[in-house]
């Protein structure tokens, strides 16, 4: 954590090419605004809040952020060298300045500390990162000179044919003594071909004044992303989660396809576990150790214990799974869904706000909704809590023991007691008291010869 550093963050555009109506940093990646990774970053490195500079959107910006950031308003978008010097009044001049872009969220902190250790070892007045991607683009080109020393950084826009031709190029990312920063920057000119002050103009103005520029090229060109696109956003989304899987992997989980989960920078997995082809992990998820997740689970926002199989195609959110639970294939567990020890929710089941007790059991075919099932109780297939009247929803408590025969519809509110049976095909509309059998069906009729006689009519 470095005392002697400022962090501007440059984040007041909207990103029109997202052809959006949200600003491009608050588009997510990997479960997260992107700007909560360039957030993530400037916290590691130093010791204050970073100063985000903002214009479009600034209110939803700043309730997004909150208290992660100082905030500086660019009433109009002027450039980059505008955008930075509207921090200005935020930022003690007699540190270290470090520039980072709000839509570029790849970018490792090892990377940004060899920059700032280069900065601080050569001397420098402005350090940039610059990198070498296949296809420069739109980038601003690194011109050097003979002797390899960077001489200034030509815009795209501003570039001859042969300067396009450079491959090296700026990755946005910068730091700066800052005693040299912002009286420099009231001096810029708008002599260019977007009549804009470009804060790539200082390093001309830098070295005119015998000041030292350095550059670091990142290993990776990924590092420098910036999201101006959806394809953009797809790039960095697939990266976050690879990155994700990888450090997963390092820290003892198993993927059968890692290339074929989707899977959020919130999520957390225990070691042991093991994760099958086509699962999607979202939000605030958390899976304990030796689970097993098959194929085509969609988990968000589910506490998961040690040892729980969740077998193919089941659907979970905002629920509880507890030690030794069996999941699925085929379930969904709606919102206030929680499964104690060793329940078993098995195949086409349904819950919706339904606690189970340990070892209860709905193993097909069920709908369990506003219910409190009890330990060890059986639920046979086909069972029904009908827990809505047309005007509220009314709870359905089955007591510990109990037996539910199949095709039984209990019609809520009702309660049955502590060990009692409930006969296949009944409706249940009154309480059953504890040790009891409820049955509900109209006595069956056997007409001989019935079958006979219909076909000769």
């Amino acid at each position: 954590m470095n005392e002697n550093l400022e962090v501007i963050i440059l984040a007041a555009g909207l990103g029109t090419r997202m052809k959006s109506s949200k600003i491009k940093i608050l588009h997510r990646a990997a479960g997260r605004p992107i700007i909560d990774y360039v957030l993530d970053l400037a916290s590691e490195l130093s010791a204050q809040p970073p100063v985000m500079v903002i214009g479009h959107q600034r209110e939803q910006v700043q309730q997004a952020v909150d208290s992660r950031a100082r905030f500086a308003i660019q009433e109009e978008q002027l450039g980059t060298g505008h955008a930075v010097l509207q921090a200005a009044p935020h930022v003690d001049a007699a540190k270290r300045v470090l520039i980072l872009s709000g839509d570029v969220p790849l970018t490792r902190r090892e990377t940004l500390q060899r920059l700032l250790d280069e900065h601080a070892q050569s001397g420098n007045a402005l350090t940039l990162l610059t990198m070498k991607p296949p296809d420069p683009g739109m980038y601003g080109r690194i011109v050097r000179d003979d002797s390899g020393s960077v001489q200034r950084i030509v815009e795209a826009n501003d570039a001859s044919e042969d300067e396009k031709r450079i491959d090296e190029v700026n990755a946005g990312i910068y730091v700066f003594d800052g005693a040299h920063l912002f009286d420099n920057l009231r001096n810029l000119s708008t002599n260019n071909a977007q009549g804009e002050y470009y804060l790539t103009d200082l390093l001309h103005t830098l070295r005119e004044r015998g000041h030292r520029v350095g550059a670091v090229i990142a290993d990776d060109p990924i590092e420098a992303l910036g999201v101006n696109s959806r394809a953009d956003l797809a790039q960095v989304d697939s990266e976050i989660q690879r990155r994700v899987v990888e450090k997963l992997m390092r820290e003892g989980v198993t993927f059968r396809n890692p290339s074929t989960v989707v899977i959020d920078s919130t999520v957390t997995i225990g070691a042991d576990t093991v994760i099958y082809p086509f699962v999607t992990i979202e939000g605030t998820t958390r899976i304990g150790r030796d689970c097993v997740i098959e194929p085509g689970v969609h988990l968000m926002n589910v506490q998961i214990a040690d040892n729980v199989h969740v077998k193919t195609g089941t659907v979970a959110e905002d629920a509880i799974i507890e030690e030794e639970a069996s999941v699925g294939p085929y379930a969904h567990l709606r919102p206030g869904s929680k499964l104690g020890r060793k329940v078993k929710v098995g195949n086409f089941v349904e819950t919706k706000k339904a606690v189970f007790g340990e070892g209860a059991k709905a193993s097909h075919l069920s709908y369990i909704g506003d219910a409190e099932v009890g330990a060890g109780v059986n639920i046979g297939a086909g069972t029904i809590t009908c827990n809505y009247d047309g005007v509220r929803k009314n709870k359905t408590i089955l007591e510990d023991g109990v037996f539910i025969g199949s095709d039984t519809q209990l019609v809520a509110p009702v309660r049955v007691g502590r060990g009692a049976y409930v006969g296949a095909g009944s409706t249940i509309t009154k309480d059953v008291p504890p040790g009891a059998l409820a049955l509900s069906r109209t006595p069956q009729k056997t007409i001989e010869g019935w079958a006979e006689r219909k076909k000769k009519g």
